[in-house]
């Protein structure tokens, strides 16, 4: 193609785009015109299953598709755009799947993560519990700062009692300044990812802290249970002596027992070890509290910010590279 022919196919593809008024409308514009894509926001990386390693408990459980709540007609709708974003036209984001759905999505990614069962189609009806929520409040709206707004409630069920043995709302607010070079479609993206992850992360330490003091027995531990910042607990299990699994529910999991289980690096993940001088200080990843040290963690690829807490010692901070299939090793000092 001459150099004359490349400048007119640009100037009509940058025409295309400028004549349209929603997200949508301009990557199917230019998704077409240039031989992919079907014109909304995707959500794939956010939605991609995980890959892990084994089982890492005998909790199992199925989740329910979560409920919007929100005051806005449109599922897909995710927030507002006053700013120039690159890749992106007209006023407001529009995500490719119902906002309820991605969010659903997050949360079993977590639970998965986190070494629960998560059981799908037919084998569903053999869950120990049922996990269903609503989605009060997800918003992204892109600005001068912008700003994430998530307000999600979950309720946990024994299957077999029909029991509500956990219930709580998680907030996650968050703003941010995107820089002189400004936004662009991967970026919003990203920032979105990160603070569900955020959200269904809390969510799912603080069930998980309810049922390992609950139910100890499904998860090889003695009982003991921890507050998570940003959530509001409404029900939780007592610390009665655990009721022995039912010899139905033993023949539904067959040789799946607890564990003892210890993170390693994979395929899909890397391994982080985190040591401090003096131990038992607070680790916090990417501003998410993840337990005390020493810390034995499967974390995602990528930089990572590190801080840890331990009352009469100064805070300290510092970012770590997980590498997939490797281990990563890190001590911190901490100074009065």
């Amino acid at each position: 193609m001459s150099s004359l022919s490349k400048r007119v196919v640009l100037l009509v593809l940058l025409s295309a785009v400028a004549g349209c008024s929603t997200i949508k409308d301009a990557k199917n514009t230019v998704g077409e015109w240039l031989g992919g894509g079907s014109g909304t926001i995707e959500t794939a990386k956010i939605v991609a299953p995980v890959s892990t390693p084994g089982l890492k408990y005998g909790a199992t459980l199925r989740v329910l598709n979560y409920v919007d709540q929100r005051k806005v007609s449109n599922p897909r709708y995710l927030g507002q755009m006053t700013t120039q974003v690159g890749g992106m036209s007209g006023k407001e984001l529009i995500l490719d799947q119902d906002v309820a759905t991605l969010a659903t999505a997050a949360i079993k990614r977590r639970f998965d993560a986190e070494g629960f069962q998560v059981m799908e189609g037919s084998s569903a009806a053999n869950a120990i519990f049922e996990v269903t929520g609503v989605v009060k409040e997800l918003t992204l709206n892109v600005k001068e700062r912008d700003d994430v707004t998530i307000a999600i409630e979950t309720t946990v069920k024994e299957v077999a009692t029909s029991k509500v043995i956990w219930s709580g709302l998680v907030n996650e607010k968050h703003n941010r300044f995107a820089g002189v070079s400004g936004n662009n479609k991967d970026d919003v993206m990203a920032y979105l990812n990160r603070e569900l992850k955020v959200a269904s992360t809390k969510t799912v330490e603080a069930i998980s802290s309810s049922l390992m003091a609950g139910r100890p027995d499904l998860f090889n531990l003695t009982p003991g249970s921890k507050p998570v910042p940003g959530v509001t607990v409404y029900v939780a299990p007592s610390l009665s002596k655990a009721a022995p699994v039912s010899s139905t529910m033993q023949s539904v999991q067959g040789d799946v027992q607890p564990s003892t289980y210890r993170p390693h690096a994979s395929e899909a993940n890397g391994l982080l070890l985190v040591n401090t001088n003096p131990p038992r200080a607070k680790v916090y990843l990417d501003g998410v509290y993840y337990g005390m040290s020493p810390l034995r963690l499967e974390m995602e690829p990528g930089i990572h910010a590190i801080s840890v807490k331990l009352a009469g010692y100064n805070m300290v901070t510092e970012k770590v590279s997980v590498r997939r299939g490797d281990n990563t090793e890190i001590e911190l000092n901490l100074e009065h």
